[in-house]
């Protein structure tokens, strides 16, 4: 059939709030310079990832306007800025449920009324500034909690599906009743 010779390609754009309107980003820079006492840190961006498989081009251009972003708020951007920052992304852990990516994947099925596309996210963190390596590992340390997010490699992948290693024995705890 046509549907299972289609290509897939992963399709990725990162969002970031307007001038005037990225509150996280501000409040997430004055935490830092006065809960971590990160004195080098000068400007802070955030950016949120998307990126997007199983859909057509036509679709996620469309959705990008429509379900990803919302152009009175939000820039969107096809790569990031190539400027003299730190970079590092985070993701929800395998496993995590990501509700931003559950969302937007449910309204791009609605708009299309076809099958559900695959949806990850992940948040894009942009520093300035003087910053030693142990205060770019303090902030890492500060934004990502290892219970359910992870640092995301800024590559896109070739897909969004996840091959999981399915366990053919289970491992025996020999002697636990007398611990």
């Amino acid at each position: 059939s046509v549907e299972s010779r289609k290509i897939t390609m992963v399709y990725r754009i990162y969002v970031e709030k307007k001038q005037g309107l990225e509150n996280e980003a501000n409040a997430l820079k004055n935490d830092i310079v006065s809960l971590l006492q990160i004195k080098g840190l000068k400007k802070l961006r955030l950016f949120n990832r998307y990126d997007a498989e199983n859909i057509t081009k036509e679709l996620f251009d469309y959705s990008v306007k429509t379900v990803f972003s919302e152009p009175q708020l939000d820039i969107v951007y096809d790569k990031l800025p190539e400027d003299d920052a730190v970079v590092f992304a985070v993701e929800y852990l395998p496993g995590q449920f990501d509700q931003r990516a559950d969302s937007a994947a449910q309204c791009i099925q609605i708009i299309s009324q076809g099958d559900r596309p695959t949806v990850r996210t992940a948040k894009v963190y942009v520093l300035y500034g003087d910053l030693t390596e142990s205060e770019i590992a303090e902030i890492k340390k500060y934004v990502i909690n290892p219970v359910e997010a992870r640092e995301a490699t800024l590559d896109k992948p070739e897909t969004l599906k996840v091959n999981y290693e399915i366990p053919t024995t289970v491992k025996t705890l020999d002697g636990f009743i007398n611990l």
